[in-house]
Formats: structure tokens, sequence, C-alpha cells
């Protein structure tokens, strides 16, 4: 996401938004120095490297300043909505939830533990963060990330205490559970978007996605081929008389199937989803109406945790040309055709673009400390760094956009003038 635009001299005013609160002067002066550090070249985006090349003599302000600090990051985060929201906010964006892992190699960095990490693709010992995306077409902004702790920390108080973690936070909270947190506190904060991505690590969560709709909130969501649902049609009915008398709760008329299956007997069309810069963009897709099996659980066919019909929601499945196939539950209303549930479904994809350039180019994986605070400081600046090249990215994108269409309408009126001669 380089930008040709010097950045340098601008940085210093664009940031006037974020300094405000600090109030403190030198944590006036710290902040832009440590987003500068961020920005900047450089290979290693860790304190004391990153130090040496933008204040050489300001290694232990830039440290009190990101690791223990007295200042309150929560006006700082709203200025990062309010500013993204501007930029790529509105009806036809959408917000991308997902993991992103850091690497670690020792065990004492905050939340770190032998964990999966999508982006790698198998377990490893790492720190897990919960991604919130805003997005617009193919212009991402990041704008939130939290520390999810896994069970061997919630487990150990003394750990936590250690680590700085606020005792708000020593107590079991999945990674759905996570992001519904952050969900409301965006939603709070004004952001805008048409509706919200996950892929099946939240979309196989029932309460997960029943928190979206009592958010009100379209949603598309990833879930495993196993995921059982039932036919759209499905009728809950009297079951029959057993020796131990009328049975008087409700079942279904149907038995519920895995969605792989739902969908086998579909037929699958190829269709455009998008036009790249490179041609159409296709995909080999099938959808088809159903309940899914998230409701209240019953005992079915004299088994227990069973599940009846829960909301009727689209089930979307994906044939890639590697052979692999994917699925999703979305709660986009009937008449959506297959084409927008594809194109809604794919634009998923560039959240993986924005984790790339936040650790790559931005540093994101590169923070060596070892406190709650200390993490989410460094991602918060991060966030804040590649709000401000998206400014930019974007400004320019504008400019050249007005100089094309000057261009275009000079050209045109010489030629009425030609005619006219």
């Amino acid at each position: 996401m380089s930008t040709s635009v010097a950045w340098d001299h601008e940085l210093q005013s664009w940031l006037e938004p974020f300094l405000k609160p600090l109030r403190h002067p030198a944590r006036r002066r710290m902040c832009p120095l440590y987003v500068a550090g961020l920005i900047g070249p450089g290979e290693r985006k860790s304190l004391q490297p990153m130090a040496a090349r933008v204040a050489p003599a300001d290694y232990a302000q830039l440290h009190h300043f990101v690791a223990v600090g007295p200042w309150d990051e929560a006006p700082l985060e709203a200025e990062l909505l309010a500013q993204a929201n501007r930029l790529v906010g509105g009806p036809d964006a959408v917000l991308v939830i997902e993991d992103t892992a850091l690497p670690k190699k020792g065990t004492q960095s905050v939340g770190v533990a032998s964990q999966y990490a999508g982006a790698l693709g198998m377990k490893a010992n790492c720190q897990s963060l919960v991604s919130l995306t805003l997005a617009k077409g193919e212009v991402p902004i990041p704008i939130a990330l939290r520390l999810f702790l896994p069970d061997t920390w919630i487990k150990d108080p003394e750990r936590l205490q250690h680590a700085g973690v606020p005792e708000t936070f020593w107590v079991e909270r999945s990674k759905p559970e996570i992001a519904l947190d952050e969900l409301e506190r965006l939603l709070q904060a004004g952001v805008s978007f048409g509706a919200v991505l996950a892929d099946a690590g939240y979309g196989i969560s029932a309460p997960f996605r029943q928190g979206l709709s009592a958010l009100g909130l379209s949603w598309a969501v990833g879930i495993p081929r196993i995921q059982k649902v039932y036919p759209a049609d499905v009728r809950l009915v009297l079951p029959p008389v057993t020796r131990g008398g009328p049975r008087k709760t409700l079942v279904p008329d149907e038995d519920s199937i895995a969605a792989e299956a739902q969908l086998a007997k579909s037929s699958w069309q190829r269709i455009t989803w998008r036009r790249g810069t490179k041609g159409p963009l296709r995909a080999k897709c099938a959808a088809v109406r159903v309940r899914v099996a998230d409701g209240p659980e019953v005992r079915l066919h004299g088994l227990t945790g069973q599940h009846l019909p829960g909301d009727e929601v689209w089930l979307v499945g994906e044939h890639r040309s590697s052979g692999e196939r994917k699925y999703y539950l979305s709660n986009l209303p009937p008449d959506t055709s297959l084409k927008q549930l594809a194109s809604l479904i794919k634009a998923r994809w560039i959240c993986e673009q924005a984790h790339q350039q936040l650790k790559e180019e931005l540093g994101l994986d590169h923070v060596e400390g070892r406190s709650w605070r200390g993490l989410h400081r460094h991602a918060l600046l991060t966030l804040i760094a590649y709000l401000f090249l998206q400014h930019l990215r974007l400004r320019a994108a504008q400019r050249e956009k007005k100089k094309i269409q000057r261009a275009t309408a000079t050209t045109d009126a010489a030629g009425h003038s030609a005619h006219a001669a």
C-alpha cells in the first residue's frame, strides 16, 4: 500500500485530533514519532530499532509512552473509528471479522499459547487477535484489534496480573463473544456498514449468528460442511404417541442433514461476481433457502443434543478451482440473487490483504513487549498508521480522478468548438 505522496511533513498535522486527548507535551511528541517509525523504512518495527531510526535519544520516553504511560486509549480509538467511517463507511461497506496471529518464540508475552493460527493454517505458539476491518470495494481499513486469552491464561490469575491484564478480562470469552462486544462498540460510535462477514471460526457459533441478527445486521458467514440444516419448508408436528403417553413437544417432520448434503441436490452455476483489473472474477456457486438446526435443544429419535429449526437463511456453496468446496450462511432477503450472494461472500478477501500489510509494512507482529497495555497500544498505533496511509492513497486517487475528468472535459470542449467551426 505504498504511496508516492510524501507523508512525513503532513503526519504531524493529520495526527492532531489524536494528539489532543494525550494532553501531556511529552506524549504529544512521542505519538508522532512512534507512528512515523511504523510507517518509515526499516526491516524491524520493534521499539529499539525503530527508536534508533526516528529518535535515538528518545528510546526511554518512547518505551514509557507505549508501555506504561498513564493515557487513555479510548479517545484515540474513537477518532480512528470516526475517520475510518468518513473514508469508507456507508451502506455499501462491509465489516469483516477474522483472526490474525502474531507468532512468538517464548511463553511470557500476554496471551501467547499453542493455538490454531488461521493465517498459518496450523497450530502455532502465538498471540491471537480478533480483527474487525471496515472495507469498501478494494479499500480496507482495520479498525479494531483485541487479544483473545486462551484457557491456560484465564486459569492463571498470577500470570494475568503479571501481564497487566485488567480484571474485567479475567473471565473466559470466546472469539465470537469478543467480536460481538466490539461490534456493539462500533455501532455505538456510529460506524456504518451494510453487512458483516466472518469465516467459519465465527460462523460455526450459533450465538454469534443470532447475536448479529439481534443487532439488526445483515451477515454472511462461513460454516463447516457438516453444519446441520433443515429444508426451508420443514414443519413442526406432534410426534407419534408412545407407550409413555402423548407428547406435547413439536418435532420437525424432516430430519436435519449436513450443509454439503443439502447443496448436493442443487444446481451449481458459474457466475461472474466482480470485474477485476485483470478481467472478470468467476466462481461456481449454488444457493438454497434453509432453516439452520440452531433452535432450542431437544431430544429427537432417542438422541439428546438435537436442535429444532431456527431462522430461515441462505445456504451458499462455493466450488473453488482447486476442488475445495466452501459453505456459508447468510440472512440476506429471499429475493437476493446468486450473484449478489457470491459478491458479498467474496468481499472478505480484502481483510487478508490488510493483515498482510499491517505486518509486513507496519510491523504489527514486531511488538516485543509482554504486557496487555503495550500490545494493545502498539496495535492501536499500527491501525492509526494504516489509516493515515489510506487517507493519502484515497486523496491521491481522488485528485487523479479529477485531473482525468478535467482533461476529458477540455478535450470534449475542443471537439465541440471544432465541430461548430
